[in-house]
């Protein structure tokens, strides 16, 4: 009976993975074809190249790939800066009303980033950041989600290590330097991976924020590309999109054993 059962849930766990990466069968697929050979499957039809010749002319990919990395680095800087300081602020530190701190910046997780849209954009502009790269970051750097997972990474440190650092002499920052930050590195890693993966696929807030190719990034750069006023070719715009997402899926491929292994480290669920 039990092995029945796990025969099932394997069955039904590979028809999921199926379903699920079927849309990207079909871009790989339709990239390396024409577009007719591509919706009609034509299992022998010749594969080409053209299309990502034709998808590269007609975009700037080599300054979307740069705005796109620069931005998810930017990002990803500002939320260790930030999360190390204020996750160690809450593990160890004792101040009046400290719970009460940690619960208003908990509510964040339960507050959709597009409801904050509007009042993104006004703080930005009176900031003088609107169409940059500082701009469509600024907003993602102090990470609710961050927080907590420094946080609870911090409080699993063992007192005797932070005490011991107290004796040797340690301010505050040396001890967080020296003892927490090296014992956090694998939730250091989950955390980046996840930051990277989100910030390299946003699309709403950099399309707002952004107005010109100097700082755009990939998914908005993508999107204009397949904009049905340029001309809808599924071939090439499936060329583009495999353009966009091959760092990702490649980095996956190579780091994918660390990527998990990081994940049950850092506890994350």
């Amino acid at each position: 009976m039990n092995a029945s059962l796990r025969r099932v849930e394997a069955f039904c766990a590979l028809l999921l993975a199926f379903v699920w990466i079927t849309p990207l069968l079909f871009a790989f697929w339709a990239a390396f074809h024409t577009t007719s050979d591509a919706v009609n499957l034509n299992i022998a039809a010749p594969w080409t190249l053209d299309n990502f010749r034709t998808a590269w002319a007609g975009a700037p990919w080599l300054r979307y790939f740069l705005n796109t990395f620069l931005l998810v680095t930017v990002v990803l800087i500002g939320q260790f800066f930030v999360a190390t300081l204020a996750g160690f602020a809450f593990a160890k530190v004792q101040f009046p009303g400290k719970d009460v701190v940690f619960i208003l910046v908990l509510m964040q997780l339960f507050i959709l980033p597009e409801v904050l849209i509007v009042e993104n954009y006004a703080m930005v502009s009176r900031l003088g950041l609107f169409d940059t790269i500082l701009g469509v970051g600024m907003p993602y750097m102090a990470s609710a989600f961050g927080i907590f997972l420094m946080r609870q990474t911090f409080k699993s440190v063992p007192m005797e290590l932070h005490d011991a650092a107290r004796v040797e002499g340690c301010s505050w920052l040396g001890i967080l330097w020296r003892v927490y930050v090296p014992l956090a590195r694998p939730t250091y890693l989950a955390y980046a991976l996840v930051s990277v993966s989100t910030h390299w696929n946003n699309f709403l807030w950099p399309l707002i924020v952004t107005n010109s190719p100097e700082t755009r990034p990939l998914p908005v750069g993508l999107s204009i590309f397949g904009a049905p006023e340029n001309g809808v070719d599924i071939s090439v715009i499936s060329a583009a999109t495999l353009m966009s997402v091959a760092p990702l899926l490649i980095a996956f491929l190579i780091f994918q054993r660390q990527f998990v292994q990081a994940f049950l480290r850092a506890g994350i669920k």
